[in-house]
């Protein structure tokens, strides 16, 4: 499956990929069918209500990660990419007060959050441990339509139906029919890429544009991906500006601002220590994931759980680097969104599915390969700085404090940047040669995930979650 790095890089809103923006646009979609006339139930009438239920992972931390306020403002009619998180507080208080949602193309339709909104917590569906139905009646409560979504990480969203699809076919189709659709660098595997390099004399980064622009002409491509890095930039700088208590009742408070404070203070005096740059990282990622925390526009990086760490290595690229340039930050995120496309088709990017491992340590992976590329590392380099940054992150589990996007969750992207870089310096210290490849490491990561206790992914039952401080 081919996927386009405005796939893996999308803006949306926080707390969750998965279970915020996934949701919105889960219920965004049923709207469109719903739109579009697709076949009701047989003996139904005139659409009237609306209902929803949320299973597995979706139910335990739905509260804490907003599910409940995204299925809100899904089903009046928004989208993670255009809503004004500014506005999404009063949206979902006038649904409430109200009992009903008003989406553009459709009736008035009748949704009691408290009523029509169930969260789930004994039924698990099959596909995925993030699942949702929605249900759409008549006046007289027959079903009118009925839709399975699975919220599968990074904000993408499967009905049952695709989901079961997606698994049919294998590599050589899959290959064939991308070739047939123009990708002239169809590659599935890390070894497939270093291959594809080394018979076309190209680099990961090159590849993926020649793969990008058989889609969209190269200026709009070029555009796409410096509004990406400007909206990560911006989300940054708004952290940085920020500061409070986080909402949710943790009572967390930011802390970025004035750590970047006393960074700044600390500049060019001699009383800075020579591992300060670690401090420098930590807090552009935790910029960006207080930012995410409090429901703010954010970029999934791949998911927004793990949104901190590239945008806080690329920031560390341009504003630490010696040599850094706009044409090296354009190949740091073509670099990672390969990296990302490669470990999400191969194992996962979900929490709920494989622990932090597959967000934290997929983003870490993601940055150490795009600095490496920036920095000018060879395909092989780049390859091997995304095993060592994933490798050593395996096994991480998800474990948030009452379901919110805070605790660990924030610290743990500082320090997911850090390890990046310090992924890509020792790749870039070698020859490219290693005894793990990245495709064994990202298979290893997928079983691990498949062995993990569920209560350890992103259920709140396990881990941190349970450990609270005394108070």
């Amino acid at each position: 499956m081919f996927l386009s790095i405005f796939d893996i890089f999308k803006v949306g809103i926080g707390p969750s990929s998965s279970h915020t923006m996934g949701p919105m646009t889960a219920a965004a979609r049923f709207l469109d069918d719903l739109r579009t006339g697709r076949e009701k139930e047989p003996g139904a009438g005139e659409l009237a209500a609306l209902g929803c239920s949320l299973h597995g992972s979706l139910a335990f931390t739905g509260k804490g990660h907003a599910t409940d306020r995204a299925v809100i403002l899904g089903l009046s009619g928004f989208e993670p990419a255009t809503l004004d998180p500014d506005r999404a507080e009063a949206l979902e208080a006038d649904v409430r007060r109200n009992g009903q949602v008003t989406p553009e193309g459709l009736p008035p339709l009748r949704f009691v959050p408290e009523t029509d909104l169930v969260f789930d917590y004994d039924t698990s569906l099959p596909g995925h441990a993030n699942a949702m139905v929605l249900r759409a009646f008549d006046s007289n409560g027959n079903l009118f339509l009925e839709e399975t979504y699975y919220s599968i990480g990074g904000g993408f969203v499967l009905t049952a139906r695709e989901l079961a699809a997606q698994g049919q076919g294998g590599a050589e189709a899959l290959h064939a029919e991308k070739e047939a659709e123009g990708f002239r660098h169809p590659f599935g595997s890390a070894a497939e890429m270093l291959a594809m390099g080394q018979a076309s004399g190209k680099t990961i980064a090159q590849m993926k544009w020649e793969n990008e622009t058989a889609l969209a002409p190269r200026a709009q491509v070029q555009a796409g991906i410096d509004m990406i890095w400007a909206a990560m930039d911006n989300c940054i700088n708004r952290g940085l500006r920020m500061d409070g208590e986080l909402p949710g009742g943790l009572r967390v408070k930011r802390r970025a601002k004035a750590i970047h404070e006393q960074l700044k203070a600390e500049a060019g005096t001699n009383q800075v220590q020579p591992h300060v740059v670690n401090d420098w990282l930590s807090v552009y990622a935790m910029a960006v994931n207080e930012e995410n925390a409090a429901g703010g526009r954010v970029v999934t990086s791949p998911t927004n759980g793990a949104a901190g760490v590239v945008p806080a290595v690329l920031r560390y690229y341009r504003d630490h680097c010696i040599g850094a340039t706009e044409d090296g930050l354009r190949t740091f995120l073509m670099t990672a969104a390969v990296i990302g496309g490669l470990i999400k088709n191969n194992a996962s990017i979900s929490g709920a599915e494989v622990g932090c491992q597959g967000e934290v340590g997929s983003a870490s992976s993601m940055a150490a390969a795009g600095l490496c590329a920036a920095l000018g590392g060879t395909n092989e380099q780049i390859e091997n700085a995304a095993e060592i940054a994933l490798e050593h992150h395996m096994g991480m589990t998800c474990d948030p404090v009452g379901g919110l996007v805070q605790v660990p969750c924030i610290e743990r992207n500082g320090l997911g940047a850090i390890k990046a870089v310090s992924a890509a310096s020792l790749a870039l210290r070698g020859d490219g040669s290693h005894f793990m490849p990245l495709d064994n490491c990202i298979e290893a990561m997928r079983q691990t995930g498949l062995d993990m206790d569920t209560k350890y992914k992103e259920t709140s039952l396990g881990g941190l979650a349970v450990n609270l401080p005394q108070c």
